[in-house]
């Protein structure tokens, strides 16, 4: 396709292609010619105009599809417009000839059609410049459109728009002709004609605004029938046909507004007001679209009644009307607005049948929804739900006046009242609806006594009308699902006046609809009601069940009030139904018969009333049955179901005597009947099948009957089927089952209006249930509809549990009742009986069985075959998934072969529509559900029919359900559909460029081709083959095609395969293309096109983020006009687009995608942008809903120094600003803001540590401006925070709450650059305290005191105050909570559950224990600081440390009793479910029983810091126990049976110190263990790390150590606890933790070895030790039980750290047991510290063992620890040794030295095996030949001096080992290292030193003669650096040594040998001159010990000096010259200090 890439068509390359060839290569070349003709040279068009003028006028007459022909005369019209037009008149009037042609075959229609559709164009595009010949044009257009089809008119419409558009005003005198061609196309039969006829119209409004006075006279006389035309248009309208021409009346009416405000009217023409505008909208809504006198017969006779699609049509122009004049005109005439629409609904004539009034009610409901909940912002919607309610009030004032007023004369009667009711419905659900949209923002609303909403809404529940009632309670279920604070309220007043007037049938069922739907608001709110609450419902229920006998008036009312709230009882959940269960049970067992015979008694003593009240009582009881089974399932046990179940055999057999009851007494039981018959069904469909199988055959019957029944509706079907159906194949049934931003009146219309509407008042059981998202009341079915709807579902989950012989007899008694019945009524039954099958085989399906034999195939398949040739398309879809879903339940590969066979014989026999539509979906059916059938062949066959049906151009209809067919088998074939890829991808082309744009099902269903093609090619689509690159030009040419079409549909499937072609090639779809579309329609009309589009940028958002924001900005900076845009992305970046966008869309899914997009963009920029976010989100969180009443808190006056002005006033102020880029969003998105600006945070912690470090920044900002850093934000961050910690939505307020814990936790530690030894967050101190202080008033939420005391526990602990004063202020808020928590339940809130009160309580106690935590480390810290401080002679105090300590001990002694209690539930609620039995009956200290399972979440996320805080406080205490009653004098917590003895007196009396202290320590330590032993995944580190620090703090303290040591296995436990963390957690505080926790567990074990030795030594006092007994593990034996030994579990856990880090320390890695590793390993710092702390306790192991013991486990020891010397001896630049290097030296001298080397039971053993350790060493030794360059040989040297100078003499003074010792020394010292001679010296002093002779003789003895001839060739070399001469200094030292350690006869040998050595260093004066610094040194040195030794060693001196005068004359003048140094510089240092001592200048000031 690169070859269609020029200027001029490459005909060459054309003419060489096929024909489907050509067709794409004309539509590319045109594609790029048009963005060509655009950026190319004016010289060089015009060069080429001619032939391109040629080539383009020859395409016209190649039968040009739709789209090239779009495309030609686009390309035309630019051409002329840049180029000459010369030979324009010539073309135009060749397309005149083409129109005006008499050939009307259809191969020349194209031709026709391109030739209008160029004439648009060119008028369109070149406007006056063709003269007149517009006029001569129009005539030929019009007369053509007399006899054109309807592709014609289609095609003229279009040009008739262009020409308009382009004339102007020129074309008035063709204006009145287009209108009147215009006018008559809105009644087409074509839908896509009125369409065009509708963008016709569209015209007049945009140039009414503009020009021609004339026109807008003329089109205002008009104006009336234009009305009436769009009423008539609107029968049987489509929702795109919709828009279109609402749009257009929309905009006359709008301006007819506008223009009496703008333009004086022309002489002769009046004003129309906006009072007439909205009077025409209301006849169109009353009247329909017929005249008067048409309509007045039928007025006359009563029968006039408006068309459903009219009244529909009329209300989506309301919505638009209102829509397009603003939210400003909305909130200025809302009033007017709100009066006329209810006067709508108060019209007779809206409400002549319940069917009209319930569309009436929902078309005035959806204008008020849409307008007020779209249009106006948070402080607007509160002004209009007060007119709403002042409405309200109205109209039950003038109710009361009609039903009071005794005058019957003037009294109005029912009338009224029956009007006031449809009002009453609307204004009460959309004050519902308004208020739960506002959350807890609609506070203020509720507490403004000017409007009294709650008294106005309640008194609507004695309104006689139950519509009414039922408005009025689901609107008090809104009030109480945005303010759950008003249900407990609430519920005590509606229970007190039902009380009151349980007399009044009205108040009777108000006040249970009331009740019933306030319960059915707890399931919506967290928080819960108080459980009294259920327990005073139930007994209200019960009481009137049991009252309802007493007064037969208001019998029926109070039966139904008591089961429907027993029905609303459960839904608050097991936890309430479980104590109320057995007379709940007994109630349902009373209120049915118990036998048949009573069943009998019952229906002969019976009459009317009677049975009235009875069938109400049991279809009341059998819905709290199913409200049972919905909402509390835990508590369906074996036995509950069974007791369930005992009255069902007389329920269901009372199903069969309905009939004669209705006979009996007439249809006055039918309603009755047919309730009872729903509420059986919908329970036994949820109940076991088996559970009932003895009543099968009962039920079974009834169910053929009432699904056979002829008189059954037809919608009940029709409802049902869609949701059978597959959601793919409703698309072939039209845009109406498709989701639509209308679909709440819509559905009212759905498959031709044959469903009926739901409505509230049908089934007021509904008002407790949960709704859909969408909904926003109840919609539940009328009854008949409902019943249908049970049964199908019940026999759908009966089927597969009955036997095959009675699945064959029930689908025969179907198959023969469709027989039977004859005409409509057989569609009827049809209708509903493949409903049930599809049900039965969707169920049979579901639980993976099998259908049967063949005797219940053949019925099965009857129906559906049936079914699938049916007239209604609905019907033929289930039908096609009832045969495949046939297929796959049957499971056999034959059988679905033939039912395969069958379609194909059928469609290439059968001719009819429906026949082919039928089996051609099933073939796609089949596939989906069964892949592909099982050949190849039958693929083959299928895709072959599938595409000839696909070009059927005769029936669109074919050609769309073949296409839709044609994409399953696509989907479902998988790679085997790989062969038919390019010519399916052909075909798809071909129809996507000819099939008429009319047609939009069949492009929708090629759509869907081409995605099913994209997926199939998958990732293949990258390739750059040519086969590969053929087809992916084909999806982009075909995505182009479809996303030029005027469908929303094809559009969004266009934007589908696009996003799919992104995934696999997102290289070769362009985005600067693909944005710029996206971004156009992100304010569409249509839902699905918006869905699409935020997919695709989702989608978009996860790759090329920053590419996709930068397009969407070209996008405006390129567009000429931004009012094309409904949100302004030049001011807000897509991002903040898509922020306005969030704010307006009302669907959850839509709303979720965007804030997916969000997420994925802020991931990818929100560090390089920060700057851009910060604003954006700052600007949504700061755009005020009401000045009002989200101003934030005041600063209290009296803290002075919190108020500093400048930047930190401005935190608490909010400001109004008129051009606020974001204009009240509401709080949601605001919440979505906060979590932006938390995301914010993570992303730049994640990027630049700069972002925290104000230094850095400020740095780095200097350098470069465009750098930002968060840092530098802090200001509005803070801002942030506190604007949302502060607003009325409690919500908000959570989110503003995380963020400020965000900031407190990121900022903590970052210091202010400006103000040296503060940090950054000191300046916000009153911020936070303001922010903080709201949310521990007494009417906060406890869920936002939990948050707020999290975050004071944050701020406290952040160090950020240092004033105690400040601290003081944060520190009140959590004291006035623990003050709360004191006064324990007697002052809980009553407004709640009680969980809430726990999780409050917890929250408190924890954020105490978080700052006791940070108190006890910063006084440790402070410690540390101020040992050293001492050290150098300076202390310091710090008041904050030992304040912020003094703050909480104030409290400690009522908060150890606290968190101890609360340690103790939690340690009880963690109990396994079979110790259930031991919790306390009356509940915990913080939990009740009843609310036990919703506490639990909470200790959850508490325990671990108040386990930490209560270990320290015992570390603190030294587990002393004080009085028991100290420090509780105000607690008022019960006492439960395990309290420990800390709160009760009498327990205290009871249990020593010692029990409390083993409850408390066994307390802890089980808690830990038991979570230790199993964290859940989802467990904080936190909370592992504060366990384990939790234990290491008891073990600190010696009582629990000894408690442990005494207790083997209990550290056994802990430790292979500890081992399994270890392995599962990698986490370096954890590791380190669990060492720390094992060295005290190790330590505890030591103490208790010593203990027990030593008090056996003092028991047998002089007895010998022989008879002592052996402590410690091993005992005599040694052996070490695995699971049972202490120590054998630390080497386990040891051996874990260290293999984990050093693997070649497993034998299994290095092949054998003795095999080398190589090159030593440098272990990070992390590393060094496991390893470190693994060798400490491994050290110590041998002291907990018995002799035998040690002897059995020293082996292991010794064997890791010369591993980790090997593997960590690595060679360091400094030469010093590793950190791991020497805890392996200090582990090994505590080993060698252990005193068990030294015992006499395991000397012998302990000499051997430490013989081969020091072998081993001398073996890490290579030889000379084969050195190591990487290992250390010197550090090797040092651990065996280690091991020479720790062990006893027996080990080392072995004569093989010492040579083996003396030779590794000979080597070192003969080294050229003077760092290796230098340690060498060092490590040889030690073992000369050593005192056993033995062992230091032998090394004197070889080693002394190489140091003296070390130190004797210092002479003979030049000595440079300093290293040198630290060596011979060593060497000297040495030496020097074995003098003293010489005997004193032989010390003058060695003498005589050191003297001349240190006089060979002396310098004569010349050489002292010239010589380096380390030769002075060593001058000086030598000189120092010369004159030290030579008076100890006189004689030898005085014979060497005589003996060499030479010598004597060095001695001399060394002497000499250094005593003149010395004098030089005692007078420089005399002279010095004179000075100092005389200053020459005097200071006048002394500075210091």
């Amino acid at each position: 396709m690169e070859m269609a890439h020029s200027l001029l068509l490459n005909e060459e390359v054309y003419n060489q292609l096929g024909e489907a060839q050509k067709r794409e290569f004309i539509f590319e070349w045109l594609t790029f010619l048009e963005k060509l003709l655009v950026a190319a040279n004016r010289a060089d068009v015009k060069e080429n105009q001619k032939k391109l003028v040629e080539q383009l006028t020859a395409l016209l007459n190649s039968s040009p599809g739709p789209p090239t022909r779009r495309l030609v005369a686009r390309n035309l019209a630019v051409l002329y417009s840049i180029g000459d037009t010369y030979s324009v008149y010539q073309t135009v009037d060749k397309c005149n000839e083409i129109i005006r042609s008499k050939d009307d075959s259809p191969s020349y229609l194209p031709t026709k059609l391109a030739a209008v559709s160029c004439l648009g164009s060119f008028y369109k595009q070149l406007g006056r410049m063709l003269g007149n010949t517009f006029t001569e044009t129009v005539g030929n257009l019009l007369k053509a459109m007399k006899s054109a089809e309807s592709q014609g008119r289609y095609e003229i419409m279009l040009s008739f728009q262009k020409i308009l558009s382009g004339q102007g005003v020129s074309a008035a005198p063709c204006h009145r002709d287009i209108y009147k061609a215009a006018r008559s196309c809105l009644t087409d039969r074509s839908m896509a004609v009125r369409c065009a006829a509708a963008k016709v119209l569209r015209w007049w409004r945009k140039r009414l605004q503009l020009e021609s006075q004339s026109v807008w006279g003329s089109l205002l006389s008009y104006k009336p029938n234009f009305a009436g035309l769009c009423w008539y248009s609107q029968n049987n309208n489509f929702y795109t046909y919709e828009i279109n021409v609402l749009t257009d009346y929309r905009n006359i009416n709008i301006f007819a507004v506008k223009y009496k405000r703008f333009s004086a009217p022309r002489p002769g023409t009046r004003k129309i007001s906006q009072e007439e505008v909205m009077d025409l909208l209301a006849t169109g809504f009353l009247r329909g679209g017929s005249g008067f006198l048409r309509a007045s017969g039928d007025m006359l006779k009563g029968t006039f009644s408006v068309s459903k699609d009219v009244r529909v049509g009329v209300t989506q122009a309301y919505v638009v009307f209102v829509s397009t004049l603003g939210g400003q005109w909305l909130e200025r005439n809302f009033s007017t607005l709100l009066a006329h629409v209810l006067e709508l609904v108060s019209h007779p004539k809206a409400t002549q049948t319940q069917s009209d009034a319930i569309c009436c009610r929902r078309c005035i409901s959806f204008i008020l929804r849409a307008t007020v909940g779209g249009l106006l912002g948070e402080r607007a919607q509160i002004a209009a739900a007060k007119e709403i309610c002042l409405a309200v009030g109205k109209q039950k004032k003038a109710v009361d006046a009609v039903m009071n007023d005794s005058n019957m004369e003037t009294r109005l009667g029912t009338t009224d009242v029956a009007a006031s009711q449809h009002v009453l419905v609307c204004a009460l659900q959309e004050l519902g609806s308004l208020i739960q949209g506002l959350g807890t923002t609609a506070a203020p609303l509720l507490q403004d006594s000017s409007t009294d909403v709650l008294n106005t809404v309640i008194s609507v529940l004695l309104h006689p009308s139950v519509s009414a009632r039922l408005a009025a309670a689901w609107c008090l279920r809104c009030i109480a699902v945005a303010l759950p604070s008003y249900i407990s309220p609430l519920l005590d007043r509606c229970t007190e006046r039902l009380g009151a007037l349980k007399s009044s049938p009205e108040a009777v069922t108000g006040y249970s609809f009331a009740i019933a739907a306030l319960l059915g608001a707890v399931q919506h709110c967290p928080l819960g009601v108080p459980h009294g609450k259920g327990k005073m419902v139930m007994t209200l229920a019960e009481g009137l069940l049991r009252s309802a006998a007493q007064n037969s008036r208001i019998s029926v009312q109070r039966t139904q009030a008591g089961w429907l709230l027993l029905a609303a009882l459960m839904t608050l959940g097991s936890a309430v139904v479980h104590h109320h269960l057995p007379r709940i049970l007994l109630l349902w067992r009373c209120v049915f018969p118990q036998s048949p015979k009573d069943l009998e008694t019952e229906r002969s003593r019976g009459d009317l009333f009677t049975w009235q009240v009875t069938l109400e009582g049991r279809a009341g009881a059998l819905c709290a049955m199913k409200s049972f089974v919905s909402h509390c399932g835990d508590l369906l046990t074996d036995d509950v179901i069974q007791r369930l179940l005992q009255p069902f055999p007389c329920a269901v057999a009372l199903l069969s005597q309905l009939p004669s009851l209705s006979k009996a007494y007439g249809n006055s039981l039918k309603t009755a009947s047919v309730i009872y018959r729903q509420r059986l069904y919908e329970i036994l469909a949820l109940l076991p099948p088996k559970r009932y199988e003895s009543t099968f055959s009962v039920i079974v019957k009834e169910l053929a009957v009432d699904l056979t029944a002829p008189d059954n509706q037809i919608a009940a079907a029709t409802l049902l089927l869609p949701s059978l159906c597959h959601q793919e194949d409703l698309l072939l049934l039209g845009p109406s089952l498709q989701e639509t931003d209308h679909r709440f009146i819509e559905e009212q219309l759905l498959l031709g209006g044959a469903v009926g509407v739901g409505s509230l008042e049908y089934d007021p059981y509904s008002i407790h249930e949960k709704v859909s998202e969408e909904d926003t009341v109840p919609k539940p079915l009328p009854p008949s509809m409902s019943m249908i709807s049970a049964a199908v579902r019940l026999f759908g989950v009966m089927f597969p549990h009955m036997a095959e012989k009675q699945r064959a007899q029930i689908l025969q008694q179907l198959s023969e009742s469709i027989k039977q019945t004859k005409g409509p009524r057989q569609q009827t039954v049809r209708l509903t009986v493949v409903s049930a099958l599809c049900s039965a085989l969707k169920c049979l399906a579901g639980s993976r069985g099998s259908l049967g034999a063949e005797e219940v195939r053949k019925p099965a398949l009857v129906l559906v075959m049936g079914a699938l040739e049916s007239n209604n398309a609905l019907l033929r879809c289930a039908a096609a998934e009832s045969l495949s879903r046939l297929a796959q339940v049957t499971a056999d590969g034959s059988f679905t072969a033939a039912l395969a066979q069958i379609s194909f014989d059928k469609l290439k026999s059968a001719r009819d529509v429906v026949s082919r539509t039928g089996h051609s979906l099933a073939l796609g059916c089949l596939y989906r559900y069964l892949g592909g059938i099982g050949s190849s062949q039958h693929l083959n066959g299928c895709v072959g029919i599938l595409c000839a049906l696909s070009q059927d151009s005769t029936s669109p209809e074919v050609q769309t359900w073949a296409l839709h067919s044609l994409s399953l088998v696509i989907d479902s074939s998988g790679p085997l559909f790989h062969v038919h890829v390019e010519s399916t991808m052909s075909l798809v082309l071909m129809l996507l460029l000819t099939v008429p744009p009319a047609y939009t099902e069949v492009h929708q269903s090629l759509g869907r081709c081409l995605n099913a093609l994209i997926t199939t090619l998958g990732p293949e689509l990258q390739g750059n083959g040519g086969t590969v690159s053929t087809l992916r030009t084909s999806c982009l040419v075909g995505c182009t095609v479809m996303q030029d079409s005027p469908d929303y549909l094809v559009q969004a499937q266009a934007i589908s395969c696009l996003q799919q072609l992104h995934m696999f090639a997102p290289r070769y779809v362009n985005l600067s293309s693909l944005v710029p579309s996206l971004c156009v329609n992100l304010c569409s009309s249509y839902l699905l096109l918006r869905q699409a589009v935020i997919a695709c940028l989702r989608q978009l958002a996860q790759r090329e983020a920053a590419e996709v924001s930068e397009h969407a900005m070209a996008l405006v900076k390129d567009s000429r006009d931004g009012s094309s845009f409904d949100i302004s992305i030049r001011e807000l970046g897509l991002e903040g687009a898509l922020f306005s966008l969030l704010d307006r869309e009302s669907d959850q899914r839509l709303c979720q995608d965007i804030q997916e997009t969000l997420g994925h963009m802020l991931t990818s920029m929100a560090a390089e942008k920060l700057c851009f976010w910060i604003r954006l989100c700052k600007d949504v969180l700061s755009a005020s809903a009401d000045l009002d009443f989200t101003t934030a808190a005041a600063v209290d006056t009296t803290q002075e120094e919190e108020v500093d002005g400048g930047d930190d006033e401005s935190v608490f102020t909010s400001k109004h600003d008129t051009s606020h880029p974001f204009l009240n969003p509401c709080w949601s998105t605001r919440v979505f803001a906060a979590v932006c600006v938390c995301r914010i945070i993570s992303q730049c912690d994640n990027a630049d540590v700069a972002h925290f470090d104000m230094v850095q920044a400020q740095e780095r900002k200097l350098k470069d401006p465009k750098s930002d850093f968060l840092v530098l934000h802090l200001a509005d961050l803070i801002r942030m925070a506190f604007m949302a910690a502060t607003d009325h939505s409690d919500q908000l307020r959570l989110s503003g709450l995380q963020t400020l814990f965000v900031v407190i936790r990121k900022f903590a530690a970052v210091p202010e650059p400006e103000f040296p030894g503060h940090l950054i967050l000191e300046q916000y101190q009153a911020n936070v305290g303001a922010a903080l202080r709201p949310a521990f008033t007494p009417e906060t939420p406890p869920d936002v005191t939990a948050k707020a005391c999290q975050v004071c526990s944050a701020w406290i602990a952040s160090g950020v105050v240092s004033d105690l004063g400040d601290l003081r202020r944060v520190h009140h808020l959590l004291a006035s909570s623990l003050l709360k928590v004191q006064d324990g339940k007697e002052a809980q809130n009553q407004l709640y559950n009680e969980s809430t009160s726990t999780m409050e309580t917890l929250a408190v106690l924890k954020a105490w224990a978080e700052v006791y935590i940070v108190a006890l480390e910063r006084k440790k810290e402070h410690g540390c600081k101020q040992k050293d401080l001492l050290n150098f002679g300076n202390s310091s105090g710090d008041v904050s440390v030992d304040g912020l300590l003094s703050l909480v001990q104030a409290e400690l002694g009522t908060l150890s009793k606290l968190w101890l209690a609360a340690l103790q539930d939690y340690a009880l609620l963690t109990l396994p479910p079979e110790y259930s039995s031991q919790l306390p009956v009356s509940g915990g200290a913080f939990y009740t029983v009843e609310t036990i399972e919703s506490a639990r979440p909470h200790y959850y996320s508490s325990w671990a810091p108040i386990l930490h805080a209560t270990a320290l406080w015992l570390n603190s205490t030294g587990f002393i126990v004080t009085d028991a009653d100290e420090g509780v004098a105000n607690l008022s917590r019960p006492v439960t049976p395990t309290t420990m003895g800390q709160n009760s007196t009498s327990l205290a009396a009871i249990k020593s110190p010692e029990d409390i202290n083993t409850d408390r320590f066994h307390l802890i330590l089980g808690i830990s263990i038991e979570f230790l032993c199993s964290p859940r995944s989802d467990a904080p580190i936190e909370s592992i790390i504060a366990c384990l620090y939790a234990l290491k703090a008891l073990l600190d303290v010696p009582w629990p150590r000894s408690k442990m040591g005494n207790d083997q296995d209990l550290g056994v436990e802990l430790l292979i606890v500890l081992h399994r963390l270890i392995l599962t957690r990698e986490s370096l505080p954890i590791q380190l933790a669990v060492l720390d926790v094992v060295r005290q567990i190790l330590f505890a074990a030591q103490e208790h070895v010593k203990e027990k030795r030593r008090s056996a030594e003092v028991d047998d006092g002089a007895a010998e030790k022989e008879t002592l007994p052996e402590f410690g593990e091993g005992r005599d034996t040694g052996g070490l039980v695995p699971g049972k030994s202490l120590v054998f579990a630390t080497l386990e856990l040891s051996l874990c750290i260290l293999v984990r880090k050093l693997p070649q320390l497993n034998p299994k890695l290095l092949g054998s047991l003795s095999g080398k590793s190589g090159k030593p390993q440098a272990l990070s710092v992390d590393d060094s510290r496991l390893v470190s702390a693994a060798l400490s306790i491994l050290s110590g192991l041998p002291a907990v063992c018995s002799p035998a013991g040690s002897v059995s486990v020293l082996p292991t020891i010794l064997y890791l620890v010369t591993g980790v010397l090997r593997e960590t001896a690595e060679k360091m630049l400094d030469g010093q040794m590793s950190q791991t290097f020497t805890a392996a030296l200090q582990a090994l001298k505590a080993i060698v030295s252990s005193p068990m080397a030294r015992a006499e039971k395991s000397r012998a053993a302990w000499t051997g095996l430490l013989r081969s350790a020091f072998a081993t060493l001398l073996d890490c030794f290579s030889p000379v030949d084969a050195a190591q360059p990487d290992i250390d040989e010197m550090s090797i040297l040092t651990a065996i001096t280690v091991f020479i100078l720790s062990a006893s003499p027996e080990v080392t003074a072995v004569q093989c080992l010492q040579n083996q010792c003396i030779e590794r020394f000979k080597r070192k010292l003969e080294s050229k290292d003077p760092l290796v001679q230098m340690k060498s010296f060092q490590l040889l002093l030690s073992i000369f030193q050593h005192p056993s002779k033995a062992v230091s003789s032998s090394f004197i003895h070889s080693l002394a003669p190489s140091v003296i001839r070390q130190l004797q060739d210092v002479e003979q070399r030049r000595l440079d650096n300093v290293t040198e001469l630290q060596a011979i200094q060593e060497g000297v030292k040495t030496l020097e040594a074995l003098v003293t350690l010489t005997d004193e006869q032989n010390r003058p040998q060695l003498v005589a040998l050191l003297l001349p050595i240190l006089i060979s260093f002396l310098l004569d004066e010349n050489a002292l001159a010239s010589a380096t610094d380390p030769a002075r040194n060593l001058h000086e040195f030598a000189l120092q010990n010369l004159m030290r030794l030579g008076p100890q060693y006189i004689s030898v001196f005085k014979h060497l000096m005589a003996s060499s005068p030479a010598t004597k004359a060095r001695i001399e003048a060394a002497i000499k010259g250094n005593q003149e140094s010395l004098k030089a510089k005692t007078a420089a240092t005399q002279s010095k200090s004179s000075m100092k001592s005389s200053p020459s200048i005097q200071l006048k000031t002394n500075f210091l």
